[in-house]
């Protein structure tokens, strides 16, 4: 049976993607999914993890959440988070995605400003049947991170490492 991917064969290279073009990467990851699963820490230390429709901007994701759900109590009392975004699939030269580990900060509606014109809220009042006339009364969480895992194995076909670490720089902070 002929190897479809040889490149895969072998060590793990273990190249560093300069910062430009890791930064490029993730956003462009964070701008073409829409799918988020969102682990929090219950009270008693253990995890909870909930799949989210998120929208981006920069390097920080934002979902809307009601008040009394379990993820965003576990928030209100300990901030850390961690979120993984993964594109679909289908073998490991297919394998992309990114682990984000931060805090989250919960905002009102009337507190949330750009994020809010990132977010298309409308779309899901639609889908809802609720008037896209009415502006959002949900809460939205915003998720800054400290650290972001990327995962692209077709890194590997050139020399770089298949899972590269971003930190925000001082300006970014």
């Amino acid at each position: 049976m002929p190897l479809t991917n040889p490149w895969l064969a072998g060590p793990t290279p273990d190249g560093v993607l300069s910062r430009e073009v890791l930064e490029e990467r993730i956003l462009n990851l964070l701008s073409t999914q829409n799918l988020a699963v969102v682990a929090t820490v219950n009270r008693d230390g253990s995890p909870s993890a909930t799949p989210v429709r998120y929208y981006s901007s920069g390097f920080e994701i934002f979902y809307t959440s009601w008040d009394a759900s379990v993820k965003s109590r576990n928030l209100r009392r300990d901030p850390r988070v961690s979120a993984g975004i993964v594109v679909p699939y289908v073998g490991l030269a297919s394998s992309r995605g990114a682990q984000l580990f931060g805090t989250a900060r919960t905002l009102a509606p009337g507190d949330a400003g750009e994020y809010w014109e990132a977010f298309r809220w409308q779309s899901d009042y639609a889908e809802r049947g609720r008037s896209v006339d009415e502006p959002p009364s949900d809460p939205l969480t915003v998720i800054t991170p400290s650290r972001i895992l990327y995962t692209d194995h077709w890194l590997r076909r050139t020399g770089h490492a298949p899972r590269q670490t971003w930190r925000p720089s001082p300006d970014q902070r």
